[in-house]
C-alpha cells in the first residue's frame, strides 16, 4: 500500500477541490439546488455532484490500491458487498439542512478506515477555508491558504465550565433531558458533526452528544471528526466506554455517543448513562 503520508496529501488536494466545487454549489441561488428528500433528510444537487468529484478523483489518483468505497450518496447500491480492510467513508456535504439555510456550518468528511477503525482523516469547512487532517498517531493539523499548523484540544477545565456543541436539529426528548442534566450547561448552536468538531479542536467548545433517536448518526457522519478529535489529544466513545467502530456491515451508529476534550470523558460519560437511567424510569 501507498504510504499514509503520500494519499494523505493527495487526500488533502481532493479535499480542497471537492470544498471549492461546494462552496460554488453554496453561493448560487436556492433555487439551483434541486432539494430532494428522502426519510424526511434533505439530498441537494451539490450531494451529489460533490460525491462524484470525491469519488473520480480518489479512484484515478488509487486506481492501483485494492480500496473500498463508502459514500453517502452510493452505499445503498453496495449493500451487501464487503468492501474489504481498507475502506474510505465519504460525506459530501455534512450539514446539508445548514447548507440549504445558508449558516455555513457545513462540512466534507473523508475518512480512510483500516478493518474498523478510521487511520487517516480530512475534513474540509468550506466557508472558513479550511481543511482539518490527521492520521493516525500523527497528529491533527488545520490548513489554510497561508500554510497548516498542529492542533491540541484546551487543557484542563472545571466541568461546570466545559461548552457543549449541540445541534439546531435531530433534538428529542431523551437529548434534551440528558442535556439539562449535565453538569455542564454552557451551549453552542453548530451544524454539521465536522463543524462540531473542528469548534473542539480550535479550543472554541469542549463537548458533544450523539443520541441516537428514531435514527442515528451514519458512519460517514463520524469517522472523519473522529480522528481529528483523537489525534488532537481528545476522546470520542460510546457512553460506555467503547470505541466507535466502522466499515461492519451496519452503517448505522446506535446508542449514545460522547466526544469530548475534557479529562474527565469517562465521568461525563458515567454521568450520561446515569441520566439516560433516570429518563427511562420517568
Amino acid at each position: 500500500m501507498t504510504n499514509l503520508p503520500e494519499i494523505l496529501k493527495i487526500t488533502r488536494e481532493v479535499g480542497w477541490g471537492a470544498a471549492k466545487l461546494l462552496r460554488s454549489y453554496y453561493q448560487a441561488t436556492a433555487n439551483n439546488l434541486e432539494i430532494e428528500y428522502k426519510q424526511n433528510e434533505p439530498i441537494t444537487i451539490a450531494d451529489k455532484a460533490v460525491s462524484e468529484y470525491i469519488l473520480s478523483h480518489l479512484q484515478a489518483a488509487f486506481v492501483d490500491e485494492d480500496f473500498g468505497y463508502i459514500s453517502e450518496e452510493t452505499y445503498k447500491s453496495q449493500q451487501g458487498k464487503y468492501p474489504g480492510e481498507l475502506v474510505w467513508i465519504i460525506d459530501p456535504l455534512d450539514g446539508t439542512r445548514d447548507f440549504i439555510n445558508k449558516t455555513g456550518e457545513y462540512a466534507i468528511h473523508i475518512a480512510l478506515v483500516q478493518n474498523t477503525r478510521p487511520i487517516l482523516a480530512v475534513v474540509a469547512i468550506p466557508e472558513a477555508e479550511k481543511i482539518y487532517y490527521a492520521t493516525k498517531g500523527g497528529g491533527t493539523f488545520v490548513e489554510t491558504v497561508n500554510g497548516s499548523h498542529p492542533l491540541k484540544v484546551a487543557a484542563a477545565k472545571p466541568l461546570e465550565d466545559l461548552i457543549l456543541v449541540v445541534s439546531r436539529s435531530h433534538r428529542h426528548d431523551k437529548l434534551e433531558f440528558l442535556l439539562k442534566n449535565l453538569p455542564c450547561q454552557k451551549q453552542k448552536a453548530i451544524g454539521s458533526v465536522g463543524c462540531k468538531v473542528a469548534a473542539i479542536v480550535e479550543q472554541q467548545a469542549d463537548v458533544y452528544i450523539s443520541l441516537s433517536g428514531k435514527s442515528a448518526p451514519k458512519d460517514w457522519d463520524l469517522a472523519a471528526p473522529e480522528l481529528i478529535l483523537t489525534e488532537a489529544g481528545g476522546k470520542f466513545t460510546h457512553f460506555d466506554g467503547r470505541p466507535l467502530e466502522y466499515n461492519t456491515g451496519d452503517i448505522n451508529q446506535w446508542g449514545g455517543l460522547l466526544a469530548s476534550s475534557s479529562q474527565d470523558h469517562e465521568i461525563l460519560c458515567q454521568k450520561a448513562e446515569l441520566t439516560l437511567t433516570e429518563f427511562a424510569a420517568k
